[in-house]
């Protein structure tokens, strides 16, 4: 079984039950995305639900006083972030007739939104295959392929982009972004990762070189 068949297998069994997982919706994506930014799921959870009960769409969010969303966002940090909250929801409201770009390239245009953003959004809403690369596809890789190249410097961030470009599964990319994402959250763990009972641990460089 290829790489991208095993982890979307392994998600279809064993994914949280998380609220943006049951959409298409880019609103309730893009929110999703922003919020976890430097969040854990635990943390951003309470966020996301608070943010969809008060700002049920973008036009919602687009017409809120900023200090009401800044109010909300409370304890998250990183207020940049509900800053580009918020003038992106009315950048959709007011430029986009609150229709959010449906492809990588126009979602990248967005205040707030880069490359991994993006890709998560374009993927997941839109059915586009764009891969993302975040924390968690970053250790995948790295430990499954024996790849040592510093993630933070230019060359890592290309190799990893390039591979990760080669693997997603072109059919159902929402899919499979998700399932490296969960991945990498649930299984293949910063510490104490769950090497055991992995799916990939017959041909993980990693587990066979002794350096996960």
């Amino acid at each position: 079984m290829i790489f991208s068949k095993i982890l979307t297998h392994w998600y279809s069994n064993n994914k949280r039950n998380l609220p943006w997982r049951q959409t298409s919706d880019p609103y309730f994506i893009w929110l999703s995305e922003i919020i976890l930014q430097q969040t854990q799921v635990k943390q951003g959870l309470p966020y996301y639900e608070a943010f969809i009960s008060e700002f049920p769409s973008v036009f919602h969010l687009a017409k809120a006083e900023e200090s009401k969303v800044l109010k909300l966002w409370q304890g998250l940090g990183y207020y940049s972030r509900a800053r580009n909250l918020h003038a992106t929801a009315k950048y959709v409201v007011n430029e986009l007739k609150g229709e959010f770009p449906n492809n990588y390239k126009g979602l990248l245009k967005l205040k707030g939104v880069g490359d991994y953003t993006a890709s998560a959004i374009s993927s997941i809403a839109f059915n586009e295959v764009a891969a993302v690369v975040d924390g968690n596809v970053y250790r995948v890789l790295s430990r499954y392929f024996g790849i040592d190249t510093p993630i933070n410097s230019t060359l890592g961030i290309k190799e990893f982009k390039k591979l990760a470009s080669t693997l997603i599964d072109t059919e159902q990319p929402d899919i499979y972004n998700q399932a490296i994402m969960e991945f990498g959250a649930l299984q293949c763990k910063p510490k104490n990762p769950d090497c055991d009972s992995c799916p990939l641990r017959a041909s993980c460089v990693a587990l066979q070189k002794k350096t996960v």
